[in-house]
């Protein structure tokens, strides 16, 4: 199951059909199911203290997943900063939708085994997302 909250920000535009149809399938590609998985999107703010009071950094991020993963089946708690989606769309010059969903997979990879923090994990998790992005391009065409 997989719930979409808000906090401090307005939900945005989702077609949570075609989001679970895509994220069910992106797990799959691990050899992953879906379990509980809750995505809150949040203002900065919010983030911000998230990162502080778990993870004792103090910076503004534009993600943080927060992994209950038993097994096989994938879950837990996706916090999504809007404001930093926002700003980093526009400093890449793309498409806050496209930005968003890069985001919204993020978390999931990182459920499914995924990281970015150590040399090289960094690049891996940034082809893991490009794929995820291409498979939701190919499940709209369908």
């Amino acid at each position: 199951m997989i719930d979409f909250q808000t906090d401090s920000v307005e939900m945005p535009l989702l077609d949570e059909g075609r989001l679970f149809r895509w994220l069910t399938a992106v797990a799959a590609g691990y050899d992953r199911m879906l379990g509980n998985i809750c995505y809150r999107f949040c203002s900065d703010d919010v983030i911000l203290s998230a990162n502080r009071q778990f993870l004792q950094h103090d910076y503004y991020t534009d993600v943080i997943t927060f992994d209950y993963t038993r097994g096989r089946k994938v879950g837990g708690d996706i916090l999504i900063s809007l404001d930093t989606v926002a700003s980093n769309a526009a400093s890449l010059g793309v498409a806050y939708e496209r930005e968003l969903l890069r985001v919204i997979v993020h978390g999931l990879l990182h459920l499914c085994g995924e990281h970015d923090k150590l040399p090289g994990e960094r690049e891996q998790m940034e082809c893991a997302e490009d794929r995820a992005l291409r498979l939701y391009d190919e499940m709209g065409e369908k």
